[in-house]
């Protein structure tokens, strides 16, 4: 029997990230992270897309995740949160595509990395867009919050911003610092890495 073609979907969204290595992240540069393992966060704001017929524009979703080494390394944990105020279609949808069954990456590479899969959790996501004022909040599950990276001479801000050619998650974003990254999931993942590594950024994703 054929397999069932993978609905097809995209989405063009803003996208935060934070974790727990120092300023820059070195698994960008495909180098160990700065404490031996990875817990941080990334959360979408989706500007436009489409899963099949139901239309996604304007919904959030984030993970929370820790893997024990290296990411590429696998065995992983990651917790999933997707808006209140998304539908039951764009809910079911938004399950498909961030779980990495609908297909496409970066989220099929998830299939890979995270061997425990906990949530969804709903709950309101508050989502500001604004360079390195930007900020995710998820009622008190997740509070993360953008600065520019100061100076250590002058103290003025820098504009710092990577390119990354061929990463999976994003090809190029501004850096920060992420003066706070806490996540408090009881029973899930529960973490705080106040000023260290922050992206913000849009991407561009589909099948």
């Amino acid at each position: 029997m054929a397999n069932t073609p993978a609905t097809k979907w995209f989405i063009e969204a803003d996208y935060i990230q934070a974790c727990n290595c120092d300023y820059g992240c070195p698994c960008e540069f495909e180098a160990p992270p700065t404490m031996g393992f990875c817990q941080g966060m990334g959360a979408w704001r989706i500007t436009k897309g489409k899963y099949g017929d139901v239309a996604l524009d304007g919904c959030a979703f984030a993970g929370a995740l820790k893997t024990p080494a290296a990411m590429h390394l696998g065995n992983g944990t990651l917790v999933i949160f997707i808006d209140e105020r998304a539908t039951p279609p764009q809910r079911e949808a938004l399950q498909m595509i961030g779980s990495g069954r609908a297909g496409g990456m970066p989220f099929e590479a998830f299939q890979m990395i995270f061997s425990k899969w906990m949530g969804p959790i709903f709950a309101p996501i508050t989502f500001n867009f604004d360079a390195g004022n930007s900020s995710v909040n998820i009622g008190d599950a997740m509070n993360v919050q953008m600065e520019p990276i100061k100076n250590p001479v002058t103290g003025e801000a820098e504009s710092i911003r990577i390119e990354h050619g061929t990463g999976f998650i994003f090809k190029s974003a501004d850096c920060y610092s992420a003066k706070e990254n806490r996540v408090n999931a009881p029973g899930m993942m529960e973490f705080s890495y106040p000023n260290k590594s922050g992206f913000v950024t849009k991407v561009r994703y589909g099948n």
